[in-house]
Formats: structure tokens, C-alpha cells, sequence
């Protein structure tokens, strides 16, 4: 295999870092990951986003060096440049009630449920990133949401995957397949 990217895309909550490390691991090849790229690294993470200039060089720099990867996350709008480079792009999409279910759970893995409760030091950060996360049905172009991610995928001159529902990380990885091994 010389060149195979495959970006996968949806909402915060949709499975895009799960299956991009699992089709990354599968591939053998490099994962990039683009909340690393579009965010400084802060404690608590996701506080402060890297300027729109250097994110894009930098996703761009990493991508161009890896000729087989699997990138997760969005970059729609910012990211622009890495278009041409891409193979096949996947879109995961599931209820909000899911996502939020997911992210809740996940939230609380990464960080404890005392530092989520009210009182607790993020408490603040977590119930702002859950409305937003729960505005992604809804939302206009204005931010990350499934309109402005429709609009972006009807642009691209690769293939694209969509994944809708709650399927198996085996179901995904199938289909895939099907898609990048003739």
C-alpha cells in the first residue's frame, strides 16, 4: 500500500477516535488524532485552541508525512488543505441520546464523576461541552454540527462512507473493508 488516508468524521460522542484507533491498529499504520492538532495542550485539556494558521500546518505537515494513516476527528473548515490528500472519508453518525450517553460515560472515566458533579473543578467546563455536544442536531454552519458536516462532505472528491446507528466496531471495520481491499 504507497498512499491510503482515511479520515473519519462525526459528532463529539460519535465513535471517531474508537474506530480510528481500531482501523489504525488494524492498517499498521500511523493515527492522527486532530483534537492534538487544533488544541494547545492544557490542563484541564480542550481550553485554549491553537491558531487557525498553525493547526493547519501542522495537520497538513503530519498527514503529508504519513502516506498511509487514519486521521479522526473534524476539520472541516480549517483543515481545507489536507482535502486533495485524502482516500476515503467515513461519516459516524448516532442519535444524541447516544452520544451524550457515550460522552457522559467517557467524561467521567477520563476525569472522575466527583470532578464533573456540581462543585467539582470542571463541573463548569463539563456541562458547557455537554450542551454543546447536545446542539449538534440543530446547529447551524456557524459551528461543528451536522449541517455544516453535510454541507462539507457533499464537497469531497473521494469517497465517502456514511456509518448511521449504533453498529459494531467489527461492523465498521467491515465495511470498511470492502471499501480498501478490492
Amino acid at each position: 500500500m504507497t498512499n491510503l488516508r482515511i479520515h473519519i468524521v462525526g459528532a463529539s460522542g460519535s465513535g471517531t477516535t474508537y474506530l480510528g484507533r481500531a482501523l489504525a491498529r488494524e492498517l499498521g499504520c500511523a493515527y492522527i488524532d486532530t483534537d492534538s492538532i487544533f488544541w494547545e495542550p492544557t490542563f484541564p485539556p480542550f481550553q485554549k485552541f491553537r491558531p487557525e494558521e498553525e493547526r493547519t500546518r501542522l495537520l497538513l505537515e503530519t498527514v503529508q508525512t504519513h502516506p498511509v494513516c487514519v486521521i479522526s476527528g473534524n476539520f472541516a473548515g480549517w483543515g481545507d488543505p489536507v482535502i486533495p490528500l485524502l482516500d476515503l472519508v467515513v461519516f459516524l453518525y448516532v442519535t444524541t441520546e447516544e452520544r451524550l450517553k457515550r460522552l457522559k460515560q467517557r467524561e467521567a472515566l477520563h476525569f472522575g464523576e466527583e470532578a464533573l458533579a456540581p462543585g467539582g473543578y470542571l463541573h463548569q467546563n463539563y456541562t458547557e461541552f455537554m450542551e454543546w455536544a447536545a446542539g449538534y442536531d440543530m446547529g447551524g454552519e456557524e459551528i461543528r454540527s451536522l449541517q455544516k458536516h453535510e454541507k462539507w462532505l457533499t464537497k469531497l472528491p473521494c469517497p465517502v462512507l456514511r456509518l448511521e446507528g449504533v453498529l459494531s466496531l467489527e461492523s465498521q471495520l467491515n465495511e470498511i473493508r470492502k471499501l480498501i481491499r478490492p
